[in-house]
């Protein structure tokens, strides 16, 4: 019997996760001067989070970071706030340290660093009943798309979707509220937030209409610049985060609940509400997989070219500048267009435009490397990512694709050809400026007499 206890104690002491996390000598010297981090969240995002009427901090951001505190040794001290706009004006002006969860984008990197992920999540649309599945947002010209003020997506389908007008309301709740009470054709919302809201709020006239794999939401932690050791730190607790126990934390929070003592009518009750929800699931569930490789292609590649669209080049763009950074490695682009394509369009017609312009990525297909990242960038300009590729490597590259366009022959007397402009990415680069650099190169070319490769 000791022999047996004694095991199982062993066993246990094995089993057990254990969180000693190694910190330099500089890290632990920050935690014992700055053991108390003064935290904003969105006080209004159930399930993910929320300041519940006591005042305190809960949801699932609150679960994460309290596996973060205890295993890190920082302490997260709440600043209250209204809305979610005043915890992103506090955070920017100095009134709090971090902020819980959010995307990182652009307009948020001007005061922000941010942490490794610690939740990810996709972004669905939401819309009534009757409206038709959502293949292609750019297909949608006179609709209207609701979000709550300050959100990362509005950010991203601003830039990426003019077509659609952008509506703004206070909450959450609010935005569901304008689509199910015909005030908005959609919103975009994740999709853990979506399911949680349309079964809380009983919206049955909402669904689930599509997604876009680009827009997935990488929550992460938010950091004022001026503390960026406090922001490795929090990635070493983050790191420590099992996915069974984010699988915990989001049934604790999206799950129903039923206490005793039992109402045999309310559980008969919800059980014919979840059985009608399971069947409408599987349903959905069933088109959804049926759509599913329709939804990829469309929602990734350009329809008329074949080559990746505008908002996956994006995507990929994004992740491979940040990858270079991360990993210390060469990453180039090459931007280029066709020489006097006004003059094909007009000589011969916008559908000899398009077959130029389909014979072009044709070619380009044909010249890249595997590992390269071909897409058409918009009319008649192309743009190609080049991972661990140094600028010298990219001319070479970019002169066959130069002579590959050449060699698709004459439309007499139209002589087809590209200008092509490379940049390799700099220590002092951001995303943007790569690309304006390698746009610069691109007009060098045109300037230069066209058919010919620039770098910069």
């Amino acid at each position: 019997m000791l022999k047996r206890f004694l095991l199982l104690i062993l066993l246990l002491s094995v089993c057990s996760p254990a969180f000693a996390l190694e910190f330099t000598s500089a890290e632990e010297e920050y935690i014992k001067n700055n053991p108390e981090v003064r935290l904003c969240v969105d006080p209004d995002w159930v399930p993910f989070e929320r300041i519940n009427e006591d005042g305190k901090h809960e949801g699932i951001a609150a679960d994460l970071l309290a596996l973060i505190s205890s295993r890190t040794g920082i302490t997260f001290t709440l600043v209250p706030t209204k809305d979610w706009d005043e915890s992103l004006a506090l955070s920017k002006s100095g009134g709090c340290d971090a902020l819980s969860f959010l995307n990182s984008t652009p307009q948020r990197e001007e005061w922000l660093i941010f942490t490794e992920p610690h939740f990810t999540d996709s972004n669905v649309f939401v819309t009534r009943e009757e409206h038709s599945f959502i293949a292609d947002p750019a297909d949608l010209p006179d609709e209207t798309i609701v979000f709550p003020k300050g959100t990362a997506m509005e950010e991203l389908i601003r830039r990426d979707y003019p077509n659609l007008k952008i509506i703004l309301t206070d909450s959450e709740i609010g935005a569901f509220n304008m689509v199910s009470d015909r005030k908005a054709d959609m919103t975009m919302r994740s999709l853990i937030m979506a399911a949680y809201t349309i079964k809380k709020q009983g919206l049955f006239n909402l669904k689930i209409s599509g997604r876009l794999p680009g827009y997935k939401n990488y929550l992460r932690m938010g950091v004022v610049k001026e503390k960026s050791m406090l922001r490795g730190i929090l990635n070493k607790g983050i790191a420590t985060i099992t996915n069974a126990e984010r699988e915990e934390i989001i049934n604790r929070h999206v799950s129903i609940n039923v206490q005793t003592p039992a109402n045999y009518r309310l559980l008969m009750q919800i059980f014919a509400v979840a059985a009608v929800l399971l069947i409408i699931f599987i349903r959905w569930n069933m088109k959804l997989r049926e759509l599913n490789k329709r939804l990829e292609k469309a929602s990734q590649t350009d329809v008329l070219t074949g080559l990746y669209n505008r908002t996956m080049i994006d995507s990929r763009y994004y992740g491979e500048f940040e990858r270079s950074r991360r990993y210390v490695r060469p990453f180039s682009v090459i931007m280029f267009d066709v020489d006097h394509f006004k003059e094909v369009n007009d000589k011969f017609g916008h559908l000899e435009g398009d077959k130029v312009l389909v014979k072009i990525a044709a070619a380009l297909k044909e010249t890249v490397r595997n590992s390269d990242i071909a897409g058409r960038w918009g009319g008649e300009e192309f743009l190609i990512l080049c991972p661990e590729t140094a600028a010298d490597d990219a001319v070479i590259l970019a002169e066959r694709i130069r002579a590959a366009v050449r060699s698709l022959g004459n439309r007499d007397p139209q002589q087809v050809t590209v200008s092509l402009g490379i940049a390799q990415s700099e220590e002092s680069d951001t995303p943007d400026t790569l690309l304006l650099r390698a746009d610069k190169a691109l007009y060098q070319a045109k300037n230069s007499g066209r058919d010919r490769v620039c770098r910069i």
